[in-house]
Formats: structure tokens, C-alpha cells, sequence
């Protein structure tokens, strides 16, 4: 088949988008497969963060599928992965699978994931060709949200002073990268505040920044109307981890209700087991599960006493 993967461009966003929302509309078998996501979006402003990381698949001169790939320092992660189904079975998706994954060794990628659907044996074959291997199932999570004051230990990147921003993400590195050699979120914290998708929440101690969630919410964004959706959300290792886990999503749900929000959303694998259950504890049920396939084989920051919020959708 005569296609080209090139660099996904400003002007095939619209056409992407559509593409995206046919593709996974059809293989969840919605009537109207085009509505898949509701008003949640997620092509745009991934390119906007990272070009470099957006491919596209083209045939005589018509977008037939795409496929974005996010950096977080050492760690990556690419998707939504999409083909149209008129194209489904001619080696489009495993096109847009290499790319990135050379895109990925250009970056210096230590550990690679994703999420995809956990009963779906094309999809666990195609990324095992790449050297992804299924692990945990990572579950997305809701509750209702409840009117709730803020901490005041608390603050939100929006609201504090450009030094204050500074330290902040300086912090940031430090936190992510004690949780995984190389973690850093620092891109998807200033995408979110330039891009007006949501806010980041910041939670302090004595000891500094004790943990931060990176949140979307509305209509347009990750989150979709009525929803406050944490993309990034960790906690600092050590004795009070647990505590201020509860303090961080507390936070968000304060978030939420100041933002008029009606659901928090929050994504956790379960081999981060001990987060895993102190979510259910605190009221959060399974909405969607996906599987996480891991290149190279090994578990990454999915530990069992790792407190971090996100699901590589």
C-alpha cells in the first residue's frame, strides 16, 4: 500500500480529530461512532505541546490516521493511536507504531508505555512487535464531586507569582524524579496553564512540595463538560505518602467544585496497589479499564507502594 507517515501538521488537526473519534467510535461499536469522547479533546493540544512528537499517515494526499507521542523526561508514552476503518488490516497502525518508537530512541526514552484495551489480542500483538509486553491493568476512576474547602496548605500554579512558578517546577523535577529516575511533568504543567486546559495543584509541607496534580476540566480539554480529570498526580515517597495521597485528591475534588465540576476522574494501574486501594476507600469507582504495555519489560514507576496518578490514554 503507497502511504507516507510524515509529521502531523496545524492544518490536519481537524481532520485527525475526526478520524480519531471514527476509529475508536467504530471498534466500541457506537451507533454514531463519530461522537466517541463526547466534547473531550485530545489531538490538538497534544500537538500543540509537542509537534515534534505527532505523526501522520497519509494516502494521495488524504489523512488516514495519526499518532502522538508525550515525552515526560525519561518516560514516554504515545496515543491516541488511530487509523480510519476503511484502512483497518494494511499495516497503517504498525507504521505509526514505528515511527514513534524511533521518535522515542531520538529522545533518549528510558522507559516506554501505553494503554490499550485489555481484551483485545490484535492490539497486545501489534505493540509486542515493538517490545511492549502487557502488565497491571490500569483502571480510570470517578467520583461525585462534593463541595469541599481547600487545604491551606495548598495553592494553584495559576494563582502564584512567576518566582513562586519557578520554584515550583524546579520542585517538580525533584519530586517526579524520586519517584522514577528522569520523570518529568513540567511540560504538561505548562501546557495546561498556556493552553487555559485546567490547573495544577500544589501541595506543600515543611519539606517542600509534597505533591502535585495536573488537572483539565471542561469542555475541550481531557476532561470533557462537568468533569475535573487529574492527567499527572503524585505524591512524595516516605512515612507520610498515604496521608498526603488523600490531601492531593482532596485538593482536586476542591478544585473541581471551585471550577462548578460535577466529577473527578482520576487514572491509577493497579500495581500501584496500596494508591490503588486508598481510591476505592475513599469513594472512586472503575469507569474504564485498559491494560499498560511497558517497553522495555519492567515495571517502571507501577511499584506497589508508588502513589501516582495517570493513565497513558
Amino acid at each position: 500500500m503507497n502511504y507516507t507517515i510524515r509529521h502531523l501538521q496545524a492544518s490536519d488537526l481537524a481532520t485527525a480529530d475526526h478520524v480519531f473519534r471514527l476509529a475508536f467510535g467504530t471498534f466500541v461499536g457506537l451507533p454514531e461512532p463519530t461522537q466517541f469522547g463526547g466534547d473531550a479533546a485530545y489531538i490538538a493540544h497534544r500537538w500543540q505541546a509537542n509537534p515534534t512528537g505527532a505523526f501522520a499517515a497519509e494516502i494521495n494526499g488524504a489523512l488516514i490516521g495519526s499518532n502522538l507521542a508525550t515525552r515526560w523526561g525519561s518516560f514516554g508514552f504515545f496515543g491516541p493511536l488511530s487509523v480510519h476503518p476503511d484502512r483497518w488490516g494494511e499495516g497503517v497502525a504498525k507504521q505509526l507504531v514505528a515511527v514513534v518508537v524511533d521518535q522515542f530512541a531520538q529522545w533518549d526514552i528510558r522507559q516506554a508505555g501505553l494503554f490499550t484495551f485489555p481484551s483485545s489480542p490484535k492490539h497486545h500483538a501489534l505493540y509486542q512487535k515493538f517490545g511492549f509486553y502487557p502488565q497491571y491493568l490500569t483502571v480510570v476512576m470517578a467520583k461525585p464531586v462534593t463541595s469541599i474547602a481547600p487545604l491551606p496548605s495548598a495553592s494553584r500554579y495559576s494563582q502564584i507569582t512567576d518566582a513562586q512558578r519557578v520554584e515550583a517546577m524546579n520542585t517538580s523535577r525533584e519530586l517526579t524524579d524520586s519517584i522514577f529516575a528522569g520523570l518529568d511533568v513540567s511540560t504538561e504543567i505548562s501546557a495546561v496553564q498556556t493552553q487555559t486546559l485546567g490547573d495544577t495543584v500544589l501541595l506543600w509541607d515543611e519539606a517542600g512540595l509534597a505533591g502535585l496534580a495536573i488537572c483539565h476540566y471542561g469542555a475541550g480539554t481531557e476532561a470533557g463538560s462537568g468533569t475535573c480529570y487529574v492527567k499527572f498526580g503524585a505524591v512524595r515517597s516516605g512515612s507520610t505518602a498515604r496521608t498526603q495521597f488523600e490531601q492531593l485528591l482532596n485538593c482536586c475534588e476542591a478544585l473541581a467544585a471551585a471550577e462548578g465540576m460535577s466529577r473527578l476522574v482520576a487514572g491509577v494501574n493497579t500495581g500501584r496497589h496500596t494508591a490503588y486501594s486508598q481510591m476505592m476507600a475513599l469513594g472512586f469507582r472503575t469507569e474504564i479499564t485498559g491494560v499498560a504495555m511497558q517497553c522495555p519489560n519492567q515495571s517502571g514507576y507501577n511499584q506497589p507502594d508508588a502513589f501516582v496518578l495517570d493513565d497513558w490514554r
